[in-house]
C-alpha cells in the first residue's frame, strides 16, 4: 500500500507539472499530502516546520547564489559580445561559421554563467540578428542558439552539477573536472552538426574575412583576456585545491562584478537590478529545494527507492541495462519537466539504485546532466525553445523545433560516446587526484 502511494505521488507531481503548477508547489503539496497519508498528520506538521530550514541552511548551499550572482554579473558585463566576436574570428569564415561561432560563444559564456537559460537568452540577443543579417535561415540560427545554450548546464561552473553533488554527497571539484572534457566534446559535436546543417544548402553562411577583420583579431582576443583569467582563477583554483567551491564561487562573483563595473555594465540602477535578479533566481532554486525535501521525505517513507533497488536486483539486470533504462526514463521525463526539477525530484530516489549497481557516481552525474541538458531542447517543454520565442517574437516555434533536430542527433551520439567510453569522463578527475 505504501509503495502504491509513493508511485501515485510521482504521477501526481508529473500531472501537476504538465498542468503548469510550479514544480516547487507541486512537490511540496504532494509531499505534505503523501507524508500525512503515510505517517500521520502530526508528524508531517512537525516536519513541515523543520524540513524547509534544514533543506536550505547547509553552508555548502551558499555556493548556489554565489554562482548565480557570478552569471548575472557576467551578463551585465557584456561578455557575450566579446566572446561572440572571438568565436567569429576563429570559425566565422567557414560555411556555417556564424552558427559555429554561436556555439563557441555559448560554451565560453556558459563557463562563466553556469545557466542554460541565461546563456541562451544572452547569446541569442547577439547572435540571432547577426546570423539573419548574413542570410542564415531561422531554423539553423535558432537551433544553434538553443543548443549552444544547453552548454551552460554542463560546462563548469554549473548550478545543476553543484546540486547533484550536494544531494549525492560527491565532490564538487571532482564533478567539475569530470564535466570539462564532455563539455568540450559537446561543443565539438554541436559545431559539426551546425556545419552539416549549413552544407545542405549551397553557399549558406559562407562569409570570408577581410583584411580589416584579420588585423582586428588581436584586439578581439585581448577583449576576452579578463574572462579567461576569471575562469582560470575560479575553476583552476578548485582543481588545484587552492579554494573550496564556495570560496571559488565568491571570488568568481566578485570578479564578475568587477568586470561588469570596468566595462560599464553597472551604471545607474544596474547594480540593484543585478542583485534583485540574483535574489529572484536564488529564491526560485531554494523554493524548489524546499519542495524537493518535503517530497523526498514522502518518497523515502513509502519505501519506493528500496523497492526499486530490489526490483532491479530481482530482474538480474546488469550495469548497462540499468544505465539504458535510466537514460530512457530521463529522456521521457525531459519532455515534461525542466532540468533542475528533474534532478531534485528523481536523484534521491534513483541514487540508491546507482550505488547498488556499482555505477560510478561521478560518471553517472555527468551522464545525467548530459541527458537532462537534452531535455532543454526537447519539445514540448524544452525551456530553451521558449526562451528563444521570448527574445524574438518573429520566430515560429515549429521553425525552432526543426532547427534543434540536428543538435538533438548530436546529443544522442554524445550520450552513446559517454556510455561506451566512460574514461572520457573519469580520466581528468583521476589525473587531478579526486
Amino acid at each position: 500500500m505504501d509503495l502504491t502511494i509513493g508511485v501515485l505521488g510521482f504521477v501526481a507531481v508529473l500531472v501537476l507539472g504538465i498542468l503548469r503548477v510550479p514544480v516547487a508547489v507541486a512537490m511540496a503539496v504532494v509531499g505534505l499530502a503523501g507524508g500525512a497519508a503515510l505517517g500521520g498528520l502530526d508528524g508531517i506538521l512537525y516536519l513541515s516546520g523543520t524540513l524547509p530550514y534544514d533543506a536550505v541552511s547547509p553552508y555548502g548551499l551558499s555556493v548556489v547564489p554565489l554562482f548565480v550572482m557570478m552569471g548575472v554579473f557576467a551578463g551585465r558585463a557584456g561578455l557575450s559580445r566579446a566572446l561572440y566576436d572571438v568565436a567569429d574570428l576563429l570559425v566565422g569564415r567557414f560555411r556555417g561559421g556564424l552558427a559555429m561561432a554561436t556555439i563557441g560563444a555559448s560554451a565560453g559564456f556558459g563557463a562563466i554563467c553556469g545557466s542554460s537559460l541565461a546563456t541562451c537568452a544572452t547569446i541569442g540577443k547577439v547572435a540571432l540578428p547577426e546570423m539573419r543579417r548574413h542570410g542564415y535561415p531561422d531554423d539553423l540560427a535558432a537551433g544553434a542558439v538553443a543548443a549552444g545554450g544547453t552548454l551552460g548546464v554542463l560546462i563548469p561552473p554549473s548550478v545543476i552539477i553543484v546540486l547533484y553533488a550536494l544531494i549525492t554527497e560527491q565532490s564538487i571539484g571532482a564533478l567539475f573536472a569530470a564535466a570539462l572534457v564532455p563539455g568540450l566534446i559537446a561543443t565539438l559535436y554541436y559545431m559539426i552538426a551546425a556545419r552539416i546543417s549549413a552544407r545542405r544548402l549551397p553557399r549558406r553562411g559562407e562569409r570570408p574575412q577581410d583584411a580589416a577583420q584579420k588585423r582586428g583579431g588581436g584586439l578581439r582576443l585581448l577583449a576576452i583576456a579578463d574572462i579567461v583569467v576569471l575562469f582560470g582563477l575560479v575553476i583552476g583554483g578548485i582543481y588545484a585545491g587552492l579554494f573550496s567551491p564556495t570560496e571559488a564561487a565568491a571570488i568568481g562573483a566578485g570578479g564578475a562584478a568587477l568586470l561588469a563595473w570596468v566595462r560599464g555594465g553597472l551604471k545607474g540602477g544596474e547594480l540593484r537590478g543585478a542583485m534583485v535578479e540574483t535574489a529572484l533566481t536564488s529564491g526560485m532554486i531554494f523554493l524548489i529545494l524546499i519542495g524537493a525535501a518535503l517530497f523526498n521525505y514522502f518518497v523515502e517513507t513509502s519505501g519506493l527507492p528500496q523497492a526499486l533497488v530490489g526490483a532491479i536486483a530481482a530482474a538480474g539486470l546488469g550495469q548497462l541495462e540499468v544505465i539504458l533504462l535510466l537514460v530512457a526514463f530521463y529522456l521521457v521525463l525531459g519532455c515534461f519537466m525542466d532540468s533542475m526539477s528533474m534532478v531534485l525530484l528523481t536523484v534521491p530516489a534513483v541514487f540508491p539504485l546507482i550505488q547498488a549497481s556499482g555505477i560510478d557516481p561521478i560518471w553517472f552525474g555527468i551522464l545525467l546532466v548530459t541527458v537532462v541538458e537534452l531535455g532543454l531542447i526537447t519539445p514540448p517543454i524544452g525551456m530553451n525553445l521558449f526562451v528563444l520565442k521570448g527574445i524574438d517574437a518573429r520566430l515560429d516555434l515549429g521553425v525552432v523545433i526543426r532547427g534543434v533536430l540536428p543538435f538533438i542527433g548530436a546529443d544522442v551520439v554524445r550520450v552513446v560516446t559517454l556510455i561506451a567510453l566512460p574514461q572520457v569522463v573519469l580520466f581528468l578527475p583521476h589525473l587531478l587526484g579526486f
